[in-house]
């Protein structure tokens, strides 16, 4: 998988223009402002005592909406990264280690890439592709399209990156499914062959965007919710895991359990964590681990742009200037930043 951070193009929500005096663009790690945010209690690890089920609850809060606002999507496209950004930041919450987990998408509809990913310590951004044109022909047929419809016939990737001196972790498989849940679930299925149940849910609310998930997991003697990630040792020292459920009734149970939860149930902020899940759970029984935060997590600079500028031949730097100016767009955060073409010097 490529990781596009910027593009050359103008629309950006806003503009930084403002280099150190005496330190040159590619040492310059100072960015706009971003949201200073973080939800506390943002991913609830959890897991049914002596049954071989762990899960995730995730519920984005006001993050959604200072994520999601910041690109002109049409409603239909913000709808599916929320539920994209709650995935990553549920999955996400297994790794042991320093890095990131990712999700792209990419297709052959009018939405023809979405990438979402999230750090360890609960990071979260996200980018989406779309051709508005496209995207309003489907809009005008269907107004609610699934994620099948605006994604079309393509695949889908989950990442585990441990950064730049470890080998990265990935699996992809075509895109099956209606929904970005059903797609995922088909992922573990194939690719890791083991049970995953997975609900999302992200729309406009009077507060705002909001999102959520609830992934549950089939512990297996060699489980994870991917690759390079590991169980939380809560899990395997206090469960008292029962592996002898050879016919899985533990599982169908649990995952008729979480089948009733709803869309409402999942946003509502007005409901703890602790009590939905004993409100899913209870007849089962359920213990929950510690809260993990999300934030959020672009992560572009001037550095990190300027570099990627001193990869371009000089003519082509030239072409790129207008009124002196080279203008990148962080395609994360929606971010301008300009260099004066003489500050930046091409390979």
């Amino acid at each position: 998988m490529t990781e596009t951070p910027a593009i050359l193009a103008p629309g950006a929500t806003a503009s930084y223009f403002e280099p150190m005096v005496d330190t040159p663009a590619f040492l310059d790690s100072s960015r706009p402002d971003v949201p200073d945010l973080v939800v506390p209690r943002g991913t609830t690890p959890f897991f049914l005592p002596g049954r071989p089920v762990r899960g995730r609850l995730v519920r984005l809060g006001p993050l959604a909406d200072a994520l999601l606002v910041r690109h002109d999507n049409p409603h239909a496209v913000t709808r599916l990264a929320g539920e994209a950004l709650a995935l990553v930041a549920g999955l996400a919450s297994a790794l042991k280690f320093r890095g990131s987990f990712s999700l792209q998408a990419k297709g052959d509809g009018p939405l023809s890439m979405m990438l979402a990913d999230c750090t360890e310590s609960g990071a979260l951004r996200f980018h989406a592709r779309s051709d508005p044109e496209r995207i309003a022909a489907l809009l005008d047929v269907d107004p609610a399209p699934t994620a099948r419809a605006l994604l079309g016939s393509g695949y889908l990737a989950f990442t585990v990156d441990q950064g730049a001196e470890m080998d990265r972790h990935q699996g992809i498989v075509a895109i099956e499914g209606e929904t970005l849940a059903a797609m995922a679930g088909h992922y573990f299925e194939t690719s890791e062959q083991h049970g995953c149940w997975i609900r999302l849910a992200c729309r406009k609310t009077q507060l705002g965007w909001r999102a959520g998930a609830l992934v549950l997991e089939r512990i297996a003697a060699e489980g994870g919710l991917a690759p390079g990630a590991e169980l939380d040792n809560a899990v395997l020292d206090e469960a008292a895991i029962d592996r002898d459920d050879t016919d899985g009734e533990a599982w169908i149970n649990a995952v008729a359990l979480a089948a009733t939860l709803s869309d409402d149930e999942l946003l509502d902020e007005l409901l703890t964590a602790e009590q939905l899940l004993h409100r899913l759970f209870h007849e089962a029984g359920v213990a929950v681990d510690r809260p993990r935060a999300l934030a959020y997590g672009c992560r572009c600079s001037r550095a990190r742009l300027a570099g990627i500028l001193e990869g371009f031949p000089a003519g082509d730097l030239d072409d790129m200037q207008v009124a002196g100016d080279i203008v990148m767009t962080c395609e994360f955060c929606n971010l301008e930043f300009r260099f004066p073409r003489e500050t930046v010097h091409g390979s």
